[in-house]
């Protein structure tokens, strides 16, 4: 199969992951922080590796910051719950996945206000609009990097600036970014990193990140067992014991941690350089089939590896369903998760057709996708 779904989850991976996943589980797989024997202190040196890779890659002091969850959507919930209470207002964006707007509407039954800022059609947020929408009681600002559904960058930096001068929280969505775009959180003054593990970071499913900042107060929502003071009831408040109870995904926050050795080794400028190009060319040749619309900015300098489209007023899943039964092809078709950020592009009712690319996309592959969809075209 031609895969082109990479921002679902990406595939393949490195063979150095594959790797690291069946060495832990044939040769170390015993329970990290639970016992003193050989094994179990292997398992928890792979975690702490894991940590100080992550610290690497987005430039974090303390590998005690790096809270390891199921993927994203844990990390998203951990961080917008925790930090949000009755009384408080959060700002986000009309361009987000459902795994940030979900937490932020089921917290309107604990209090707190939200303010969704519009984006324009492109999918492209204006920062004026994050200022304005500030209040009093603003906590929390929250913005994915880029969009699932047209790949279009936000401004995190710009965002950052405004967060930081008016003394408000910084919650960033990099699912689509990390490991392929640099990611700062000092630079961009970020205060909660939230990211899946298998999608750029080329780790397993089943794994994510939250990065929390020192000094900001994150609500734990599970207690157990710790590996730490357990002589103690009540649940260890140090990082990221507090967050982490019970056992963890050690198998796969190895195979991480070789997915990021590998983004390290690769550089993410080669890594970006490399699904900028393919975007690009995508685009263009899209492009040159008139019956086929593009959303978002077409422009890979302004999006990430992720392109949506429609063919007239096809539904998009029918679509879909003839890339993969007819020519083989796997992409996304539908509304992403994301139903506001089909609402602000308009295709709310018919969804889009996305493509993601990813390190491992060759150019035969882009080329035999767009004689399939100019193939697809002609039979309409």
């Amino acid at each position: 199969m031609i895969y082109l779904d990479n921002a679902a989850t990406s595939f393949p991976k490195p063979e150095i992951v594959y790797e690291a996943v069946l060495n832990n589980m044939k040769n170390y797989g015993a329970n990290p922080g639970r016992s003193g024997h050989k094994l179990a202190l292997e398992a928890g040196r792979t975690i702490y590796k894991g940590r100080e890779l992550v610290c690497r890659l987005f430039n974090i002091d303390d590998p005690m910051q790096i809270i390891f969850v199921s993927n994203a959507t844990d990390a998203l919930n951990l961080a917008i719950k925790g930090v949000l209470n009755q009384g408080d207002h959060v700002i986000t964006t009309s361009m987000e996945h459902n795994s940030v707007l979900r937490p932020i509407k089921a917290m309107e039954a604990n209090g707190v206000e939200n303010t969704i800022v519009q984006c324009d059609n492109r999918g492209v947020l204006d920062p004026q609009l994050i200022r304005e929408a500030i209040k009093t009681n603003t906590k929390l600002i929250v913005t994915t990097h880029a969009s699932n559904v047209t790949g279009t960058i936000m401004p995190i930096e710009e965002i950052g600036e405004i967060a930081k001068k008016h003394g408000i929280l910084f919650l960033v969505d990099a699912a689509q970014t990390a490991g392929v775009y640099d990611i700062d959180v000092e630079k961009f003054h970020i205060d909660l990193l939230a990211t899946a593990g298998h999608k750029g970071l080329m780790g397993p499913q089943g794994t994510g990140i939250l990065y929390i900042k020192e000094g900001v107060e994150v609500r734990h929502f599970k207690e157990g067992g710790t590996g730490s003071k357990s002589q103690e009831l009540l649940q260890p408040l140090m990082l990221p014991d507090r967050y982490e109870s019970g056992t963890p995904n050690t198998p796969g926050i190895a195979g991480l941690a070789a997915g990021i050795e590998f983004i390290l080794e690769e550089g993410l400028d080669k890594i970006r350089k490399h699904e900028e190009g393919l975007t690009q060319y995508f685009i263009e040749g899209l492009k040159k089939i008139p019956e086929i619309k593009i959303y978002g900015v077409q422009d890979a300098a302004k999006q990430a590896a992720v392109i949506s489209i429609n063919i007239g007023d096809e539904d998009s899943s029918e679509i879909g369903y003839v890339l993969d039964k007819v020519f083989d092809i796997g992409v996304r078709p539908g509304l992403h998760c994301a139903p506001m950020a089909h609402k602000t592009i308009e295709t709310f009712e018919q969804g889009t057709v996305r493509f993601s690319i990813g390190y491992f996309t060759k150019k035969e592959e882009i080329n035999a996708a767009l004689e399939a969809l100019k193939n697809i075209c002609e039979q309409l």
